[in-house]
């Protein structure tokens, strides 16, 4: 090889390198923002939970409060009002404890306004003999006070699309199920919180951040990233060093 192509090979080698390193320390620092934004996210979380109870008053004043709803998002609620058990929803497909059941949503009409919030009741393990029985829950009648927290409407599932009718479905969405009921339904839920009652459990899983993982994937970039310069290093510094030594 003649020292013109050695020449460029270095340099080759260099700028392979270089890249690499420049590659994986952003792809690190990436991880760890991901961290802190999660972080972030948990804090704010758990700042909403401490504070004040609040009531249905919070949450009144219609479609133009819409941003002041969701900035209560994770708040605890006590609400008062009565349960419109005629339009309820099993979501299925929903897992508490490790076992397969029903989410089971219920509006309630709140008191002193016309507006309308679904509250994710609890739990309820499904028949596995009959896909298409429900749940034995009871639903109080008049007035009932529900407490919980602030919560976004439930999450999708896969699904293979179509409207869904019926009590049992895979998911909710928010615009056909105001169209099907006619209620000024709110575009946030509420949690229900408490012991098992109504035939139902409320055991929900608590979210984990996550952050840990993206630590752990962020220390793999960073070790990558010195792994490839200490190879640059030893192979194109020293060892030909020791070797020029040793001739």
């Amino acid at each position: 090889m003649t020292d013109k192509s050695l020449h460029w090979k270095r340099w080759l080698v260099l700028a392979v390198a270089a890249l690499g390193v420049a590659s994986t320390i952003s792809l690190g620092l990436w991880q760890l923002g991901r961290a802190s934004e999660k972080t972030a996210l948990q804090d704010a979380r758990t700042q909403q939970a401490a504070k004040a109870t609040l009531d249905g008053r919070s949450l009144s004043g219609g479609s133009e409060n819409v941003a002041q709803r969701l900035d209560l998002i994770h708040r605890r609620m006590a609400l008062t009002g009565r349960w419109l058990p005629a339009y309820t929803v099993y979501l299925d497909n929903r897992q508490m404890n490790a076992k397969p059941g029903f989410f089971v949503l219920t509006p309630l009409q709140i008191d002193g306004s016309g507006d309308v919030l679904l509250v994710q009741r609890g739990w309820a393990q499904r028949s596995f003999t009959d896909r298409t029985a429900l749940p034995p829950v009871q639903t109080p009648e008049g007035a009932v006070q529900v407490q919980g927290h602030l919560a976004p409407w439930p999450s999708r599932l896969y699904d293979f699309g179509g409207a869904e009718t019926g009590p049992i479905r895979q998911n909710l969405d928010l615009t056909a199920y105001r169209q099907e009921t006619g209620l000024k339904v709110l575009e946030v839920t509420l949690l229900q919180s408490g012991g098992p009652s109504e035939g139902l459990l409320r055991e929900w899983p608590v979210v984990a951040s996550g952050v840990e993982k993206h630590h752990g994937y962020a220390f793999q970039w960073f070790g990558l990233s010195g792994l490839i310069a200490l190879l640059y290093v030893w192979f194109q510094i020293v060892q030909p060093r020791r070797q020029k030594r040793s001739a």
